[in-house]
């Protein structure tokens, strides 16, 4: 009950501020005179956040005053007096323009000066990092903004292809995104958060349909702080001219060169198009997606136990392959009465699976240790091991935001999704050669259905003469249940019998209240931000197992509060230096929560931890951007990275019942995988980004990032300690032939990485992609070789390595398709800017 109350009290005080805010926007806004506006870029009219307006007196050019702009690209300067003025709008990267003849006849009579755009400085960039003619990376006070046509070898991709191509960013064998070395960031689509699995979720968004990618690594309170390493925004295309716009993508790949001697070839093609129709106050789009995307490999391991003086290895090789198949569709209605209104309706449904197909070859033996001579037993089997996560979804969003006549703006969002999540998975122990004899058939169903639901309000004040305060409320819950059925049979003809030890239920329930107050401002050379950020969080996790032994409810709650703070001080027109700070929570999902055990394929159990406890994060970033003649230009930003509560995935060797009382030979050579909070980490590190143009044809663009990491915990009573260097780089370089034909390649690389209990090995991936553009570059065909070896090399395989003393040791390397070969082309079929927008998952993605 205390809670409760707690939780009502700071609701109320939140509700108070609001109302106190706005009664003092109300009262400023009567007595001060102002000057109005809005700047965004040329020529697709999209707003340019951070911009600066700078107020100057035509009597003797002398500065009055300047502001910066807001997120929809709005400024408005208070507290003019009576004069004649002129208006210079500027955004580095882009020619500046100056707006002459402002008269303020009275105080009390705003004046509005309309929209200002701005084009692209293609000779004075300040800065922007320059690719095939085209601005790749602009640098903002809190965020780096990366152009995603600068990356040709991703058409026909999704925006997985795009993102690995960033300095902060690294992708593994096993599909698993990273910014600077952490997994915990939050996905943003349109400036909307999902609450889905990052990597899951990119990998269904077509590369054709994004416009630019922002990572956000010390996010403002007016976020949510979801996300120990920041944000990372997706921009859709977008544009503002009446007419319709229509665009079909088609992709297709050559036979796999090497199929590592996999059951079944295969399949990669896919279409996607889009058709938006924009005129007066309507704007309608339609968008449909179908996506098959296979790779073959292989996975070659060793695996070894001590337990009770018996040393058991069971060395491994096999087929490790996935099929992947996506379809979805989505449509949005936009309506805007009067320049002041602004109505969005959205709807978004499809369905997507992703199979796994692990068939493994084991040699299994124990012995006595130090006895080699004296096998306790041998065994070689086959595991045919088929995991299948499925997802069908449907949701729902609707979006509404007014602009009063003082500037100020009022915003509102609502948003529901329903996922139906599910399996199943498939393992089958088989006598090798003989696989006609069975050994194990287990079944795992996975159900797992998702209820989400998040409101959103957002008040923007208008400017006032010491910056633009913004203040918000939102309200998030979701409703996690799964039903877990784990049956177990020996042979073809019997029925499935449940296994109790690896069947629940569980039901997770999670409610969160946020408010925040943020202020922006500019004088001078200088850029300044901070805010505040609420949070109240409930969540009640329910647990039970299928023989009704075991049934709890955890409740785990807090109320925190999240500060944030950006400073950029503008040296001169060509160098920046900018320092900020963040708070940041990582909250765990229903899948680290559940403590119950899952059999994952023959070796592997996995499982979370009840008692699971956020991890919560403090950023410090320390930046410079810098112009270097003409062409070429770098940033760096120095950051430091404190996590409490930090979550681990590590193994050990499992200590439980009977895997299956009727033969104990499996119990030996299974490892336990579990999720805990095992201490606390910290990292050091530097980014940098330099373009370096060799000729007028030829740019290239290097992106990289190094770390030192540290680790200091313990788990199940043995101490964790860890202290590494790690880095990733990313190379791309462009040739233009002619102005429609151009070639790329780019190169991928991630060093060796420490982990609690072992190693990563290095990973790397070069890609060659060769463009060509026809019929006034409404045709264009791209051909890409991703993933080169031609046998030389080690592309596209990762060795994962983990162990600890005299308990096990686990080595496993994975081998995943090279040389593939895949032909895009992209038809737009009205040359007319795209005003699609479309809502996307927040919640279902997450568990996917």
């Amino acid at each position: 009950m205390p809670k409760i109350k707690a939780v009502k009290i700071e609701i109320n005080r939140m509700k108070q501020t609001s109302i106190l805010l706005i009664i003092f926007t109300l009262f400023t806004s009567s007595i001060f005179g102002q000057i109005t506006g809005r700047i965004v870029e040329s020529p697709t009219e999209a707003p340019l956040e951070y911009a600066t307006a700078a107020l100057y007196s035509t009597s003797d050019q002398s500065l009055v005053t300047g502001v910066i702009t807001l997120e929809d690209g709005s400024f408005s300067i208070d507290n003019i007096g009576k004069g004649n003025y002129y208006l210079e709008a500027s955004f580095m990267g882009y020619e500046t323009k100056t707006i002459q003849s402002i008269t303020v006849i009275k105080r009390s009579i705003p004046v509005s000066v309309g929209t200002i755009a701005l084009a692209i400085n293609s000779d004075e960039l300040d800065e922007v990092l320059v690719k095939a003619k085209k601005s790749a990376v602009i640098n903002k006070i809190d965020r780096q903004v990366y152009s995603a046509s600068t990356f040709q070898n991703t058409q026909g991709g999704s925006a997985t292809d795009i993102v690995r191509n960033l300095p902060s960013v690294t992708i593994n064998s096993q599909g698993e995104i990273n910014v600077r070395g952490d997994q915990g960031f939050v996905l943003l689509i349109n400036g909307k958060p999902i609450q889905g699995s990052p990597s899951d979720f990119l990998n269904q968004i077509p590369a054709n349909a994004i416009e630019r990618v922002e990572m956000i690594t010390a996010p403002s309170a007016k976020y949510d702080p979801e996300g120990k390493s920041g944000l990372m925004n997706i921009i859709t295309k977008k544009g503002a001219l009446n007419g319709s716009f229509a665009q079909i993508n088609v992709n297709a790949g050559l036979p796999s060169i090497e199929n590592y001697d996999n059951k079944a070839n295969t399949q990669r093609y896919g279409i996607d198009g889009i058709y938006n129709i924009k005129k007066d106050k309507w704007n309608i789009s339609l968008g449909a997606s179908y996506q098959r995307k296979d790779i073959s490999g292989r996975r070659e391991g060793f695996v070894y136990t001590i337990v009770d003086g018996v040393y058991t290895e069971f060395p491994s090789d096999g087929e490790r392959s996935f099929d992947e198949e996506n379809y979805s569709g989505r449509f949005t209605v936009d309506f805007t009465p009067n320049k002041n209104n602004d109505f969005s309706l959205g709807f978004y449904a499809g369905k997507r699976d992703k199979a796994r197909t692990a068939d493994i070859i084991y040699n299994n033996q124990a012995y006595p240790v130090g006895d080699e001579d004296n096998k306790i037993f041998e065994l070689t089997y086959l595991n045919e091991n088929l995991r299948i996560r499925r997802g069908d979804f449907i949701l729902g969003s609707l979006d509404y935001t007014h602009l009063f006549k003082n500037t100020s703006t009022l915003s509102g969002s609502v948003l529901y999704e329903f996922t139906q999540l599910g399996g199943p998975t498939t393992n089958q122990n088989l006598n090798y050669p003989d696989t006609e004899n069975l050994i194990q058939d287990e079944y795992n169903t996975n159900d797992n259905p998702l209820n989400g639901f998040r409101t959103q309000i957002d008040y923007t004040l208008k400017p006032f003469s010491f910056g633009t305060l913004e203040t918000g409320y939102q309200f998030r819950t979701l409703n996690n249940r799964g039903d877990f059925y784990y049956g177990r049979r020996y042979d073809y003809d019997d029925d499935f019998e449940r296994v109790d030890m690896f069947s629940s239920d569980i039901d997770l329930k999670r409610n969160i209240h946020s408010g925040y107050v943020q202020l922006t401002g500019a004088k001078d050379k200088w850029e300044y931000a901070a805010g505040l950020r609420l949070e109240i969080l409930d969540r009640e996790l329910m647990l039970a197992d299928k023989a009704g032994t075991t049934e709890e409810t955890l409740y785990y709650n807090y109320e925190k509060l999240f500060p944030s703070a950006q400073l950029q001080y503008n040296i001169n027109e060509s160098t920046a230096l900018k320092t900020s700070y963040s708070k940041r929570v990582d909250r765990p999902s229903a899948f680290k929560l559940n403590p119950f055990r899952e059999r994952e394929h023959s070796e592997t159990l996995e499982q979370g931890d009840k008692n699971l406890l956020p991890e919560f994060t403090d950023l410090v970033e320390l930046g410079i951007t810098k112009k270097l003649g003409k062409s070429n230009s770098l940033f760096a930003t120095a950051y430091f990275k404190h996590v409490e509560n930090l979550v681990n995935r590590v193994n050990k060797v499992y200590d439980g019942p009977p895997i299956d009382p009727q033969d104990p030979r499996f119990d030996n050579v299974v490892l336990d995988r579990i999720y805990s909070n095992v201490g606390t980490g910290q990292s050091l590190g530097v980014e940098f980004g330099a373009n370096f143009n060799l000729t007028e044809k030829w740019t290239n663009f290097l992106g990289a990032n190094i770390y030192n990491f540290k680790i200091d915990g313990e788990y199940d009573g043995k101490i964790i300690k860890g202290n590494a260097t790690q880095y990733s780089f990313n190379l791309n370089s462009s040739y233009d032939f002619t102005d429609t034909a151009t070639l790329q390649f780019t190169f991928n690389y991630l060093s060796e990485r420490k982990t609690a209990q072992g190693e990563d090995s290095r990973f790397y991936s070069p890609n060659l992609s060769f463009k060509k553009s026809f019929l006034e570059n409404r045709l264009v065909a791209t051909l890409q070789w991703q993933n080169m070896d031609m046998g030389l090399l080690n592309t596209n395989e990762q060795r994962i390595t983990t162990s600890e003393p005299n308990s096990f040791f686990t080595t496993t390397n994975y081998v995943y398709e090279v040389d593939m070969v895949m032909l895009n082309l992209s038809y737009t079929f009205r040359n007319t800017k795209n005003k699609s927008k479309f809502i996307d998952s927040e919640f279902g993605k997450k568990e996917f």
